[in-house]
């Protein structure tokens, strides 16, 4: 990748570039400054350090006499000013390698020991050019394309009325996209940017397909612009979009808020949980379009939960969760009579209710907006996967929350609640949804046990695996229903339900 240039016309613009690149570094990323005395290294420092650490007041003292300056942040940060080295081997007695694998570095006067740094460091060049700065950055292929990310989101909000706005990671999640909270200068009010680029394509797995196609998962941020604004219409509160680049993957939105449906301990709120099984009562009581317009010549075709979507979430069971238990592959005999199953499973959604799922429908995706009344309350994000499918599905993943656990007395005022308000609202078979709900629960969690184990051992998430003892509780609880006991017997006699993941 070519190197990227930019003009500092002043100390706002070192700070602002400080701020981007915050939010384009990860741990094992060591920066090389260069540049005269006066050129703004200390100034792109100070920037950095106190974006990461969303702490405009941290103090950030220069580490020309330590030499090395450590912060605990987000990601651990060592500031090196190498500018008093005697030798480049001294860096090793510094803990450079040490700090490099923990975290980011950041280095001054890197000349001093050019020959000891990392050979994949990223340089910014900065020289003074008239009355102000320039920066050439330089660096492999994969850092300068995080960094050229970043400081395309800059352009996308100073064309957009946000120049000179904050920028701070907000979070990421289990997928590719990533969030900040943008702080306009002129304005009190802050905005939510979604960082979502095209999923690059995976394996093809059948059909000519990859996962993505087969399984529906949104690959570009057109699908969330058209869910958002079929909730809107219907009246729900879903984030405004103030500014989008479809092409980018780039979106400004509402900021509904950081309060969720759990308390400060981490425990679901009984009211919080019955308003959205509420919402969901009003989201089904009327069918949904298939079709979207997003902008001149772009349709949104919501897709169907169709058998090949389910069949291939299903099958993370037997592709990742199997083998990590038994440390073996599942026989092709398991995964033959695995697939007979679920077509049977599947066969009997033909007679099933169906309509707009949210796909994820549970504590990370629910704000909580107190001020508000009635189910306005309930803000909506993260729906860009959705489909046209059982209504059962988001109900099961409300109840079954896959985060927290939902204690059973709280989960049946969820579930009366739901059948309440719509037998209240039109005809409704409760009998078929029943087991549709228990059917769609099954599908969800033995989906949710594969992606907990590719969460480890493919992506480097380990955390999620905290989730696997609650997943085998709610899937015992899916397989209760008489429709479902030949999973429930294959599952008995593969060895995924024992004594030990019921616990």
């Amino acid at each position: 990748m070519p190197k990227i240039e930019r003009t500092l016309a002043n100390e706002a613009a070192t700070i602002e570039l400080g701020e981007d690149l915050a939010l384009a570094l990860k741990a094992g990323d060591c920066v090389a400054l260069s540049g005269d005395l006066g050129a703004g290294k200390s100034t792109f420092a100070r920037a950095f350090l106190r974006a990461l650490a969303d702490d405009d007041g941290l103090e950030v003292p220069s580490p020309t006499f330590t030499l090395v300056q450590t912060y605990e942040l987000r990601i651990p940060v060592a500031h090196f000013d190498l500018y008093r080295l005697a030798d480049s081997s001294e860096l090793d007695e510094l803990g450079f390698d040490e700090a490099l694998s923990q975290g980011i570095c950041l280095v001054e006067w890197p000349q001093r020991a050019d020959d000891a740094l990392a050979s994949d460091r990223i340089t910014l060049a900065i020289t003074h050019e008239g009355g102000g700065r320039r920066v050439e950055i330089s660096g492999p292929d994969e850092k300068m394309q995080r960094i050229a990310r970043s400081l395309a989101i800059r352009d996308f909000l100073d064309s957009n009325g946000h120049a000179k706005a904050r920028r701070r990671h907000l979070s990421g999640d289990a997928s590719i996209r990533a969030y900040e909270r943008i702080y306009p200068a002129d304005e009190s009010i802050s905005r939510i940017l979604m960082d979502s680029p095209r999923h690059k394509p995976g394996p093809i797995l059948e059909n000519g397909k990859y996962y993505q196609q087969l399984a529906h998962i949104a690959e570009d941020v057109v699908p969330f612009v058209a869910i958002d604004q079929l909730l809107l219409a219907r009246g729900l509160a879903a984030p405004e979009i103030y500014a989008r680049d479809l092409d980018q993957g780039i979106l400004l939105i509402e900021d509904l808020g950081s309060d969720g449906v759990l308390d400060p301990a981490g425990e679901p709120i009984d009211e919080r949980y019955i308003e959205s099984a509420r919402l969901l009562a009003r989201l089904h009581a009327k069918q949904a379009p298939r079709d979207v317009n997003v902008a001149q010549a772009v349709v949104h075709h919501i897709p169907d939960f169709d058998r090949t979507a389910m069949k291939i979430e299903t099958r993370l069971l037997t592709d990742w969760y199997l083998p990590w238990k038994r440390g073996e592959p599942a026989s092709d005999v398991e995964k033959r009579d695995y697939a007979e199953i679920w077509d049977g499973l599947i066969d009997l959604l033909q007679t099933s209710e169906t309509n707009l799922l949210l796909r994820d429908f549970h504590s990370p995706n629910i704000i909580w907006r107190n001020e508000r009344q009635g189910l306005d309350r309930v803000g909506l994000i993260d729906f860009q996967d959705a489909m046209i499918g059982p209504t059962a599905y988001d109900v099961a993943s409300l109840v079954q929350d896959a985060r927290v656990t939902i204690a059973p007395p709280l989960a049946s005022r969820m579930m009366e609640t739901y059948l309440a308000e719509r037998h209240a609202s039109s005809s409704f078979d409760e009998a078929t949804f029943l087991r549709d709900w228990h059917l769609m629960s099954a599908q969800r969690n033995c989906k949710l046990v594969g992606i907990w184990v590719r969460l480890m051992q493919r992506d480097g998430k380990p955390g999620y695996m905290k989730h696997m003892p609650r997943t085998f509780t709610y899937l015992q609880a899916a397989l209760s229903h008489q429709s479902l006991k030949p999973l429930r017997d294959w599952c008995m006699k593969t060895g995924i339900l024992d004594s030990e993941s019921a616990n």
